[in-house]
């Protein structure tokens, strides 16, 4: 029985931290366990406030338009959008934002992201058009209700069940409460379909009487985002959304997308209708659609969406009133800018003409044929700026970083409010361009192999003359203003000595004043979140499985499979050779599984003649395993599962799987060597 409860410990973690869902969720739960007594962010230094006064001249502060269209059709909402949940801490609030009804931005605060962060603090339900109706800034992205004949049709039902469930409720507070018949989901984005639960009934679908529309690979890449390295972005994603930074003027204030991630229940029901074909037209309940795919652009499996009868453009978040980005700080795949800026150009086509109304499942709506157009061409050659200048100056040569000091957007591209870089920046975008097209390396031949962190960072210390002298050096720097090189010398320093208590934090000061003055709200909280890391150390928590019976239905075998592959320590496996066959009664899916060479590998639709061992189940046993439902030795002695053969081998695999840490070092050495 030890052997069952090794291999029962070693299952139950194998997908832990490891979806989209995981990565948003886990980090919305955060900021309320930030230690109380941490070393307290300092005030702005001049060079900052006068970086903030420079840019506050240089853009149009004047034009308040956008306020207005962030108002627009305003109806209601709650006190401060309070939201309850499950938990002591609420699913939403914005009173912890109370702070930015400030008109003018504190040091502390880029004025530009300021604004921004205003403009996503107005919330509640709003009036597009007859019939269409938003809730915005009761999450990260909008919730869109559309009236139909006989129920409603809504698009994308936020990231929790808590703050769709309040969504909705807000609605039929003023309007008829017709069933929810129809739910799209724009795209394969967790915050655009989270909360489905509280919208739909999962049994109405089954029987045929509401239907759930998604894009072709939808699910696919719902669940595979994330998934292979899933435990990775969801570290980086604390640094990217600022999870752990309280909200104020010396913390988190928006992350330019939206205010921030609710905190909830995530669900997921696998849509039933799929859309395959490009400007295909359907009809639900009444509301005529036409679908606009998008692959490759904003996420993996996207669409646009246009409803002629009221004139509105949903450009799902393909458009939004900021710099998207080409590459997620969190750690993507490299989206497609030239992509991107056609598929705009298709939509602008093919429906802006006959728009009214440009809505989007983020930021506020644009109104107007002539102001939709203008708003989606800029939008257009923003991305394709990107794209096109970045590879011409990587066709003559310049690296990444070249290119990225080189490109500066045109005056009439970057006076427009939304082509700002609230969360995409043109810096990481075009670096993003390089690596789609010629990957890690700049072909400098000294870049090709250069020393790890750790030994790069002593040796630099014993060539710029000890520590002692650096910090002297780099404190005359930091009084000059040039905070980017102070980063950079003492984070060589932290990595020869993380104990150096004076080196921890001139770089965290440097870190602190690149994050007051940057304009994007996810460089804002990576520079301050790895200030406080380097103050006060890892934050010691244990962020919460996202093993919902949702996410853990939505994975394929063959996800399964792959994930198990990922976590294979070679080093526990070399030498080693075993074969398991699997059968799943259900699916009638058998798999082969086979180590061999440190690697593990699958095969599908066969099973080997002389295999090890075999497993006979279906996939809801599995499931319960993963959810902690059952134990491996308890589905074997229900019958459950049946066993072709000793546990031996089933055991000595499982036992070389790592299970990964979610709070491993950013900013400083790991203290431990890889295994």
């Amino acid at each position: 029985m030890h052997s069952f409860n090794l291999l029962t410990r070693r299952s139950i973690g194998l997908i832990a931290q490891a979806t989209t869902l995981l990565c948003l969720q886990s980090t919305s739960v955060l900021a309320q366990q930030t230690p109380a007594q941490m070393i307290q962010p300092k005030p702005a230094e001049p060079a900052t406030i006068a970086a903030q006064a420079r840019l506050k001249q240089s853009l149009p502060f004047a034009n308040k338009d956008d306020f207005d269209d962030a108002r627009y059709g305003f109806i209601d909402t709650l006190p401060d959008a309070l939201i309850t949940g499950a938990t002591p801490y609420p699913a939403w609030s914005m009173k912890p934002y109370a702070f930015l009804q400030k008109e003018t931005a504190p040091d502390t605060v880029n004025p530009s992201l300021w604004r921004q962060a205003q403009l996503n603090s107005i919330h509640g339900l709003f009036k597009v058009t007859d019939r269409v109706y938003q809730v915005r800034n009761f999450d990260i992205s909008n919730m869109t209700i559309i009236e139909g004949d006989k129920g409603l049709l809504i698009i994308d039902p936020l990231l929790t069940r808590e703050t769709a469930a309040a969504a909705l409720a807000l609605y039929y507070k003023h309007r008829p409460k017709k069933p929810v018949l129809n739910v799209i989901y724009s795209h394969s984005h967790a915050d655009h379909f989270g909360g489905v639960k509280a919208v739909i009934d999962e049994a109405d679908i089954a029987a045929g009487k509401a239907q759930v529309i998604a894009p072709d690979g939808f699910m696919e890449h719902a669940v595979a985002e994330n998934i292979i390295a899933g435990n990775a972005m969801s570290r980086r994603a604390q640094y990217q959304f600022g999870a752990l930074l309280p909200p104020g003027e010396k913390g988190q204030v928006d992350t330019g997308l939206g205010k921030t991630l609710s905190r909830g229940s995530l669900t997921l029901i696998a849509p039933n209708v799929l859309i395959k074909q490009n400007m295909e037209k359907r009809v639900f309940d009444g509301i005529e659609v036409v679908f606009h795919l998008t692959p490759g652009t904003e996420a993996p499996s996207e669409m646009n969406m246009y409803f002629p009868q009221f004139k509105v453009l949903d450009m799902a978040e393909n458009t939004s009133h900021n710099m998207h980005n080409l590459y997620t700080i969190r750690g993507a795949e490299v989206r497609d800018g030239n992509a991107w800026a056609r598929y705009i150009d298709e939509a602008l086509g093919a429906f802006g003409a006959n728009s009214s109304y440009l809505i989007g499942q983020h930021h506020w709506p644009t109104r107007g044929p002539q102001k939709i157009a203008d708003f989606m061409k800029k939008q257009r050659d923003m991305y394709k700026f990107i794209h096109d200048q970045s590879v011409r100056l990587l066709n003559q040569g310049y690296t990444p970083n070249e290119i990225a000091e080189t490109l500066q957007m045109p005056a009439s591209l970057a006076n427009e409010w939304y082509d700002r870089g609230y969360y995409g920046t043109l810096s990481h975008n075009s670096k993003a361009v390089y690596q789609k097209y010629l990957g890690w390396y700049d072909a400098n031949p000294a870049n090709l192999n250069p020393l790890p962190p750790v030994e790069a960072g002593k040796k630099y210390v014993e060539y710029m003359g000890g520590a002692d002298n650096i910090i002297k050096r780099a404190r005359e720097d930091y009084k000059q203003g040039n905070y980017r090189w102070v980063a950079t010398v003492a984070n060589h320093l932290v990595y020869a000595d993380p104990s150096n208590r004076e080196a921890r934090e001139l770089a965290a000061d440097a870190l602190e004043q690149m994050g007051y003055q940057a304009e994007a709200g996810t460089w804002r909280n990576a520079y301050l979140f790895g200030a406080y890391e380097l103050r006060n150390g890892m934050p010691k928590i244990n962020p919460p499985s996202s093993l919902t019976a949702d996410a853990l239905q939505a994975l394929s075998l063959d996800m399964f499979f792959d994930f198990l592959g990922v976590r294979l320590n070679a080093g526990r496996a070399d030498g080693k050779h075993i074969v398991i066959n699997w059968q799943f009664t259900d699916t009638r899916q058998t798999y082969v599984l086979n180590l061999e060479n440190s690697a593990l590998t699958y095969t599908s639709g066969k099973a080997a003649d002389k295999a090890d061992t075999s497993l006979v189940l279906d996939r809801p046993t599995l499931n319960a395993i993963m959810l902690k439902q059952m134990t491996f030795p308890q589905a074997v002695q229900s019958g459950k599962i049946k066993l072709g053969g000793p546990p031996d081998k089933l055991v000595e695999l499982f036992s070389m799987l790592d299970e990964f840490n979610p709070m491993f070092e950013v900013i400083e050495p790991k203290k431990a060597a890889p295994k």
